[in-house]
């Protein structure tokens, strides 16, 4: 089994997650050096986690001898300039969230990985949530039949450093910040190979006074059919409210990843410790999250991202994923500013045509009807609605 050494680029709340996932679920795999843009959180956290070295030249980080593996943990607009060097030293890549702050900046980068023949990972934690693992295996495995709708959501009181505030620097708010997990879990639902055609999106800056949106709600239409549905918010009261809803022709799943998920603890007083990321406070009412770098998804993330890496395949999540989640969100700007359905721009789609939901299955029948619902009564009886196919006319037939 091969170890990892790490050059691990940010020392914000990412990269203590990264760090403490990195060191805990492979044990093999280390962060070797850590890079910061300031030198006391720099050596903060190197100290914190046991790192050797600490530095604020990102390119000496990235250059680093002793290591084969670059994580970009840093804001948006630093991602292309980290990338670009660690693609130049032939390092393997992984980068969190979202890959650009437009289509066009992740296809430069898309573009630098494949140009310097790399191994690239997107860095997508809430699409490796036990709880999405699951149910993405049972969806696959036909459970609950074809997919018509998912729905993804969160919403929390807004993010923890200041860069996040300011769409110069990110591309936009709680789209860009939020929106991306939500397309990406979609996408895992409906299928990566699943086009997205088009996007209606409302956003608004409803609470905080800043540029960007801090409220958005989109739909997004697939190829086969499916409709996708996002919520975000930065103004959600009580917490971090993670919600997945799955829709298919024989079945729901129904996921709630942070919020209400049977650890609930009431306190009188104030307990002066940490209850889970994006909590408001440390009395009433409160729930706690038991291991959040396994529950927000960071273990299996790494897990799959190092498995891919020594065993020469992609990763579950690539740098072409993170291109089209943000092509999505390209059409939700475009969308919000045009209250209209926007087209989802792609330099190039690399899935197959999806057939139409319900292509290959033939209608059921009943004396020469089509069977549209079964029911049963609450006296017992059972109830059909049929259809003639040559009126067009619908009928109650109860038995």
């Amino acid at each position: 089994m091969q170890q990892h050494n790490v050059t691990l680029l940010g020392t914000g709340l990412i990269g203590d997650f990264y760090a403490n996932a990195l060191h805990a679920q492979r044990s093999r795999d280390r962060v070797r050096v850590v890079y910061s843009r300031s030198e006391d959180r720099g050596t903060a956290f190197k100290n914190r986690w046991g790192i050797p070295d600490s530095t604020t030249d990102l390119k000496q980080a990235i250059e680093h001898p002793d290591t084969d593996a670059v994580i970009v943990g840093l804001p948006n607009f630093l991602h292309e300039e980290a990338i670009g060097l660690a693609a130049a030293a032939g390092k393997a890549i992984l980068c969190t969230k979202p890959l650009g702050r437009n289509a066009a900046e992740a296809q430069r980068m898309l573009n630098a990985v494949e140009k310097a023949g790399v191994f690239a990972g997107y860095l997508e934690d809430l699409c490796y949530t036990p709880k999405t693992l699951k149910a993405i295996t049972a969806v696959e495995s036909g459970a609950i039949g074809e997919v018509t709708w998912v729905r993804s959501r969160e919403a929390h009181p807004g993010p923890h450093s200041a860069w996040f505030w300011d769409g110069r620097l990110t591309g936009g708010g709680a789209i860009v910040d939020l929106g991306c997990h939500c397309i990406e879990i979609i996408r895992s639902f409906v299928g990566k190979g699943n086009r997205p055609l088009e996007v209606m999106c409302v956003a608004d800056t409803l609470v905080h006074p800043i540029s960007d949106e801090d409220n958005a709600v989109a739909l997004i239409r697939f190829d086969s059919g499916a409709i996708g549905q996002f919520e975000v918010s930065w103004t959600f009261r009580g917490g971090m409210d993670l919600r997945d809803e799955v829709a298919g022709t024989h079945g729901t799943i129904w996921l709630n990843h942070f919020l209400r998920t049977g650890f609930e603890m009431f306190t009188a007083g104030d307990s002066g410790g940490y209850v889970a990321e994006k909590a408001e406070t440390q009395a009433g009412w409160l729930f706690p999250v038991g291991d959040e770098s396994s529950e927000l998804g960071y273990v299996d993330m790494f897990t799959d991202m190092f498995r891919a890496m020594e065993d020469g395949h992609a990763p579950r999540e690539t740098f072409y994923d993170g291109y089209v989640v943000n092509a999505v969100m390209d059409a939700c700007f475009r969308s919000a500013k045009s209250r209209a359905w926007e087209p989802v721009e792609l330099f190039e789609w690399r899935g197959a045509s999806t057939p139409r939901i319900g292509a290959d299955r033939a209608p059921e029948m009943q004396d020469g009807h089509v069977v549209i619902k079964r029911e049963i009564l609450p006296d017992g009886r059972h109830k059909l609605i049929l259809k003639d196919p040559r009126t067009g006319d619908y009928s109650d037939v109860v038995k």
